[in-house]
């Protein structure tokens, strides 16, 4: 047993890329895991839950796929996650995790009793599913599919129908989970919704290619300081993004724990109006 000084070189990038049929999510999933893999396509694997969609990219080298059938239960996924990890791969990718939601939407629906607690047999399966992501010694990439709608757009003096996505066919807050959430449109241009490696965010809309990956795998491989996570912590704005970034962190959540809940203590009271008069004028030191 011994310690040692946090290295990110060891990190692995947990990314989920959502978007509506057509989006290109497949293909952007295989050129971020080239470029997450160093062009080395046969440390790749694609679980297919599309119909044979990842073969259509063969093209692109020898990436390995592993085809799953319905049922698309967690464990399924689960195992298939086990198998890659076994064959020594570098970068998974899960094509797509709507599968898995759809399956336990199902389940839930034909369990017998109250609706509301029939939660709990279903919420367990998908936050096993989850942390195996997570616990991943792999990159992982998980496609997600979005309800899709039209809306009229503009053009050469008429109004268009044009497809757009929405809402992830997933649970809620599952988005929380992954460090960078790429939302691709109909066109193929992506944009960070999420991003805790600040490469993305706040930047134009881009078409994903290789590059980008090997840009996250640099950050992967890049040393991490505590004075650096210091900093970050003082620029926190809230207290669920001072969450993201003590999650984001493991190894310095002890070290740092007191600057965290110091940090924490500060925003709780910005937000919290007992502390403010009508005026403005504080009133935390009123007797």
């Amino acid at each position: 047993m011994q310690l040692r000084k946090s290295e990110r070189k060891q990190a692995k990038i947990k990314m989920a890329l959502q978007g509506s049929s057509g989006s290109g999510k497949s293909l952007s999933s295989l050129l971020l895991a080239k470029g997450l893999t160093n062009d080395q396509l046969d440390k790749v694997a694609v679980v297919d839950t599309e119909n044979g969609s990842a073969d259509l990219y063969a093209h692109l080298g020898n990436y390995n796929v592993l085809t799953l059938k319905p049922p698309y239960t967690p464990e399924k996924f689960i195992e298939a996650i086990e198998v890659c990890e076994k064959a020594g791969m570098e970068c998974i990718i899960l094509d797509s995790i709507s599968h898995v939601w759809d399956e336990l939407l199902d389940y839930h629906s034909k369990l017998p009793g109250n609706s509301f607690t029939n939660w709990n047999k279903v919420t367990p399966r998908q936050k096993a599913f989850i942390d195996k992501i997570l616990q991943s010694k792999a990159h992982v990439i998980a496609t997600m599919r979005t309800k899709q709608d039209y809306v009229l757009q503009q053009k050469d003096g008429k109004y268009v129908p044009e497809k757009v996505g929405l809402k992830a066919v997933q649970r809620d807050d599952v988005s929380y989970e992954f460090t960078i959430v790429f939302d691709i449109d109909i066109k193929h241009f992506a944009i960070a919704s999420k991003d805790r490696t600040n490469l993305f965010s706040g930047k134009p809309e881009f078409m994903i290619n290789t590059s980008t990956g090997k840009r996250i795998l640099e950050w992967c491989s890049s040393p991490i300081k505590e004075e650096d996570v210091k900093r970050k912590i003082e620029e926190c704005l809230s207290v669920s993004q001072l969450m993201e970034l003590y999650k984001e962190y493991p190894s310095f959540q002890l070290p740092l724990k007191s600057l965290y809940q110091a940090k924490k203590d500060q925003l709780e009271k910005l937000i919290n109006p007992q502390n403010f008069s009508q005026n403005g004028n504080s009133i935390s030191n009123r007797a």
